[in-house]
């Protein structure tokens, strides 16, 4: 077991050395959340006059949902790098090594969940100095950014898995295209829940991106309720392990065809 965590976190930091090597790829993926925060947030500002926001402030409710949102879109597309090594040979050159398999495919997970807690600070930092409000404090927030790292883990491990399978990037762009907008719009991201149509509700309640807004929502509010808490962020952990075991079988199941 030591083994296998020493060979992730080498992994990992190879994948990290990627990243520190390109600054500029951590200030792209900024712009589309700050295009939602201060944009759409006084666009829509007023629409807390509807009631059901739990706040007065449009921005202390869209905050969470930024960062939620963008946790999803950047990890989604975990697949490409993971087809990139595949097509250049990479990831064949290491099956000849005695590194752990797990090894191989949680690099990028951890990687990914680095990022994006990375990613979910600075928001919520810019959300911050746009004048948003946290009264849950330091431990709201905590729990925000563990919810989106969980969530980033999900779908993360799941385009990995994609990845292993489809072997094509339009394949990955179409399927990814395809979800990120209908899983963002069936959940509490932009609109209060008691202003949605029941049917999307009802759906939003199956809905991984709603389970973590509802956990960091509720930790972020003055009084929180700690069962929304546990019970999201347990089914997000749930649903973590899952997508992670299965990227790993799909990478076996990679490994025999090659």
């Amino acid at each position: 077991m030591s083994s296998a965590v020493s060979q992730t976190w080498y992994m990992t930091q190879r994948q990290l050395m990627v990243f520190a090597r390109q600054p500029a790829f951590a200030v792209i993926t900024l712009i589309q959340p700050v295009i939602w925060l201060f944009l759409f947030g006084n666009l829509f500002k007023k629409v807390v006059e509807l009631g059901g926001f739990g706040t007065t402030s449009y921005l202390d409710y869209l905050v969470p949902g930024v960062v939620v949102m963008s946790a999803l879109s950047s990890n989604m597309w975990a697949g490409m790098g993971t087809l990139e090594e595949i097509q250049r040979g990479t990831l064949n050159r290491f099956l000849t090594t005695p590194v752990s398999r797990a090894a191989l495919m949680n690099g990028n997970v951890v990687n990914n969940g680095l990022v994006t807690a990375l990613q979910s600070v600075v928001i919520v930092l810019l959300g911050a100095l746009g004048g948003a409000d946290y009264p849950g404090g330091v431990g709201g927030i905590v729990i925000l950014v563990v919810a989106s790292v969980l969530l980033g883990t999900v779908f993360g491990a799941l385009s990995n898995a994609l990845g292993m399978l489809v072997r094509e990037r339009e394949s990955i762009i179409g399927i990814n295209t395809f979800l990120l907008l209908p899983l963002t719009f069936l959940s509490s991201a932009f609109m209060a829940p008691a202003q949605m149509p029941g049917w999307m509700r009802h759906i939003a309640d199956f809905n991984p991106l709603n389970w973590a807004m509802v956990a960091s929502r509720s930790a972020m509010s003055e009084h929180p309720d700690w069962g929304d808490v546990l019970s999201r962020g347990g089914a997000l952990l749930g649903l973590a392990v899952v997508a992670v075991w299965l990227s790993i079988r799909t990478f076996r199941s990679y490994q025999r065809s090659v």
